[in-house]
This record gives C-alpha cells, structure tokens and sequence, in this order.
C-alpha cells in the first residue's frame, strides 16, 4: 500500500511538473515581448538594424544571422519588437534546449536557475549576436548528443548544419567547435564527422567568398586591429569580476563553482566541460591583450548551466542556495526591467541608453526639413539616428578611432556634391546651430554640397617597412577614386604606437586634386621617430571635415 502510494504520489507530481513546464514558456516569452515592445533600442542594436536593411553575406566586424533576423522580425513589425522578435524566439528556444539536456531531469531546480540568471532575462531580449550564438550553442550540443549515440545521416546533417549556423552568428563559434573537437579525439576517426564539417564549410562558402572579395576585412580587423592595447591590470581584473557577474550577480557565485565541481562521466559532458573551460581561459589571455567585453563568454553559458544543475541537483543544500536566491534575484531583475521601459531608476548609466532618443531625432528632422544628417565618427548616433527618424544617415569615421560598416555601405556614395546635416555632440563652435537633447546638445550645420573622402583609397606596395632614424620613407602604390566629384583639402600620414596616435606628416601641404582611380602615386617623407615599432595610416578630408581612414595599416620598424 505504501509502495502504491508513493508511486501514485511520484507519478502525480511529474504531471504537475510537465503542466508547469508550457507555463513557464508562456509567461517568459510574454515578459519578453512586454519588454522588447517597450524598450529603446541600444546602440548596438541599432547598429545591428542598420546591418539588416543592408542585407550582405558578411560585414566588417560580423557575420549576418542578427541582420538577418532583424530584417524577418522588422518586415513583421516594424518597430523596436520587430527588430528583436527572432532574437527572443531563439533566445526562449535555447533554455528549451537547456532543459532537454540537463544532465539530471530536475525542472523545478532548473526553472529556478533559469529565473535567476540576469544574462537570460534581460539579455534575452536583445537584438544581438550573442543570442542566435547561444541557441546555436545549445542546437550544436543538442545535436551532438544524440550524434554520439547514433551517427545516423539525419544526426551527421544536423550537426553539419548548427556548426554553420554557429558561425554565421559570430566567429566565437569556432572556439565551441574547435574545443568539442579535442575534447573527443577519437571523432576524428569517424567518417560522418568529416561529412559534418564538409557540409558546414559548403554552407559557409558564401560569407568566405564575401571575405576574399573584401580582402578578409573582418579576420583582419579581429586578429590584428581588435582590442589591441598596452596591458593594464584592470583589463584582466574587470574580465574576472565580469563572468562572476554575467550569469547573475548572485547565482554565479553557485553556478561556476558548481560547474566545476561536477565530476564529467561521458564524451558529451567531456564536451561541455572542454568547452567552458577552453572559452573562460582563452578570453582570459585575451585579457593580456586588451580590454575583453564580458558577453564574448556568453557561449559558455550553455555548459555551464548544464553542468551546475548536474552538481547541484545532487546536492541539497546547494539547491537550498539557489531557491534562498532566487526571491532576490527575480527582485533585481523586476526593479531592471522596470527601468528599463520606465525612466524611473535615476542612473545615467539607465537612462542614457533606455530613455534618450525617442522624441527629439522628429525635432531636429523638422527643423534641418528631412536632410540627410552625416554625424562625425559615430556609427552608434548615425544608427540610432536612422532609426528613429527614418531618415538617410551615415557615419563620417575619424582615422584615429576604428572603421566600422559605414566605411563600406554605399550611403556615403548617395550623398555626395548634395546638401546634407553635419551633426556632433563636441566642439559645439564648429556649428551653427545646436538642439538640447537627453544625450546632451548636439551641434550641426548644413554643407551644401557634401564631400566624403571615404571611399577613396592608398593601395600602397608593401604592408610593412623598415628604416633608421632620420631616414627618409618612401612609399609607392596606387590611389583608388572610386567616387566622382570630391574636393580634398588635406592629405597627411598618421603614425601611431601601441594603439595611440602620436603625430601626422603632411602628405600635401596645399590642396591637392588626385586626378582619376588607378592613379600611381609616390610620396618622399622625412621621419625621426625613436626606435620601436609603429603604424602608418594614409588620411584624407574635404574642406570642413575631418580626415578618415584611407588605406590598411602599414607596420614601420624604426631600428638604432
């Protein structure tokens, strides 16, 4: 009788945990779109709409899964929800794999660890390519689990397949790949593997061919010009107290310590534990390199989840921890969310990226009477400009910051010898006039007949020199013209070392007319740098406009 009570009672309870489980779905997907439907955008979403009405096989710093599901979400509603309406569809997808995964069937304990984590909740909602990253990442692991089991066709396709579309989120997908790989060697014996990986390099073909047709611009721009810096302390500091704080500020204290804690008894569990470790300490060697952002690790957030829960589910004062927690955390997060639609929290840090660019982007569109607007070096005012005023925007980039998209849109091209707005939030003299805005006053003018230098381009003969102090450098190549019309007032040289600018030389000292694209040029310049090393950049700019990027690095070793 006892038996048969405790079985109808174990029996009872999976039924009331399986009820639970669309419930939960449901309410998280609709706080998700409450959000989404009343959130501003942030910069970098911006950005990232920009890329999607642009739609390509590749851009400077990423490959196209986000544009491409902002412009499916957008063409849907074509407003903030629209941009981020896939993105919240993958994201709720990926804790949905999560709980198909976990390691130890508990979904109550893993509800909870999912409530607690600020990265999925407020992250979640975002139109970024940390998202797709992250439902690809569980899609790969899912996939591969049941590879493991059974090397069908329909395994080796899906594998094949979630490799690709782990790529073509963000190049980091490669780390998940290349870590599951050396995690299980013995996959290296098996035909089907190979089969995979042929079919994800056939589905990637189209982004490389993009690459080799824009001279490998992005593998450029990652592995030589990226978060590049002289060391300091803090970037390695920040990046730690950072992956503490990414799961959650409260729950990551349990869930690392917990990941690392479970003991791994299988290839796949090997997998994951590869897979968090490799991440977490290829990006802390990074950290030595430059400034790390703490979502690059947002991949390891799959094996780390699946992991912990494993540990914790075993251990119950672990998951006493957790439910103590988590009235806290859904707190924080309650008070976040809030702030986040409702510019109630009285934080800068809140209200200048949720609450800024609603209303006065129409005002100043009325007043410049729907001019396109040219904003000096910021692809993040030009993007969230675009899309509040639906108007024709592009991004002036100073040589001594990086190049983003604009460099390579045709925008620039559209807008040349016509009227434009030049707008900026510095040096409010250079303009005629200013509006005040919740990001500050922003200064602009009118050009009657813009003159962008962008496109235009120094192709010199060699990447890299060497000389002696004092000595003269010359420099041979060919200048591209790839736009009619354009009046260049100044041409120089920037020399810059370990990331920072130090001087320019003249490349003209008057205004100089280039004549046609494919022109031979030759310049003779005297240096007397110290000896180390440096890099050259060729600048041009139009009268009234500053100098921007207008040839690749060109690395200078200066010996004794």
């Amino acid at each position: 009788s006892h038996a048969r009570f405790c079985c109808k009672f174990v029996y009872m309870e999976s039924i009331r945990l399986r009820s639970i489980a669309p419930l939960f779905y449901l309410i998280w997907l609709i706080l998700a779109i409450i959000q989404a439907a009343n959130t501003e955008l942030l910069d970098d979403e911006a950005y990232y709409w920009t890329f999607s009405q642009h739609l390509d096989w590749g851009y400077f710093d990423h490959p196209p899964m986000t544009a491409l599901l902002i412009r499916a979400g957008y063409w849907i509603f074509p407003n903030e929800l629209g941009v981020r309406l896939l993105c919240i569809l993958l994201s709720t997808g990926s804790i949905w794999l999560l709980e198909k995964m976990t390691i130890r069937k508990e979904p109550r304990l893993f509800y909870a660890i999912a409530l607690s984590m600020i990265a999925l909740q407020l992250g979640g909602f975002l139109a970024v390519p940390d998202i797709p990253l992250l439902f690809f990442t569980a899609l790969f692991f899912y996939r591969y689990d049941r590879f493991l089991k059974a090397e069908t066709l329909v395994n080796t396709l899906g594998l094949g397949i979630s490799a690709a579309c782990l790529l073509y989120s963000k190049y980091h997908g490669v780390l998940i790949l290349f870590f599951t790989l050396i995690s299980h060697l013995r996959l290296l014996r098996s035909p089907r593997v190979y089969g995979a990986g042929l079919l994800a390099f056939l589905l990637f073909v189209p982004h490389l061919l993009w690459q080799y047709q824009h001279d490998f611009v992005s593998f450029r721009y990652h592995l030589q010009e990226s978060n590049v810096n002289p060391y300091k302390l803090s970037y390695t500091i920040e990046y730690l107290v950072g992956q503490v704080l990414l799961p959650g500020p409260l729950i990551g204290l349990l869930l690392l310590p917990a990941a690392w804690l479970y003991r791994v008894t299988n290839p796949f569990e090997r997998a994951l534990r590869f897979t968090a470790i490799g991440i977490y300490a290829f990006f802390l060697l990074s950290s030595f390199r430059g400034r790390v952002e703490g979502n690059w690790t947002a991949p390891a957030l799959i094996p780390l989840v699946l992991l912990a829960h494993a540990y914790i589910a075993e251990h119950n004062r672990w998951q006493r921890w957790v439910y103590r927690l988590l009235p806290v955390s859904l707190l924080l997060i309650l008070v976040l969310r809030v702030g986040m639609m409702v510019d109630v929290i009285p934080a800068k840090a809140i209200s200048s990226r949720f609450h800024s660019w609603k209303t006065w982007p129409d005002t100043l569109k009325q007043r410049t009477n729907g001019l396109s607007v040219v904003w000096l070096n910021s692809y993040q005012r030009a993007s969230k400009y675009a899309f509040y005023s639906k108007q024709t925007t592009h991004s002036l980039n100073f040589y001594r910051e990086r190049r983003n998209n604009y460099n390579f849109w045709s925008i620039e091209d559209s807008l040349q010898n016509k009227p434009v707005v030049i707008a900026d939030i510095y040096d409010m003299d250079r303009f005629t006039d200013s509006i005040q805005t919740p990001i500050g006053w922003v200064g602009y003018r009118i050009d009657s007949s813009f003159q962008g230098t962008s496109k235009y381009w120094f192709e010199p003969s060699t990447t890299s020199m060497s000389a002696k102090t004092g000595d003269s450098l010359r420099f041979y190549g060919t200048f591209h013209r790839p736009v009619k019309g354009g009046r260049i007032a100044n041409a120089r040289i920037g020399v810059f070392q370990n990331g920072k600018w130090l001087e320019d030389w003249s490349v003209a000292g008057e205004i100089w007319y280039p004549s046609s694209d494919g022109e031979y040029f030759r310049t003779t310049l005297k240096q007397s740098l110290a000896p180390g090393n440096y890099v050259l950049v060729f600048a041009l700019n139009a009268p009234g406009l500053p100098p921007t990027h207008n040839s690749r690095k060109i690395k200078l070793t200066i010996v004794q």
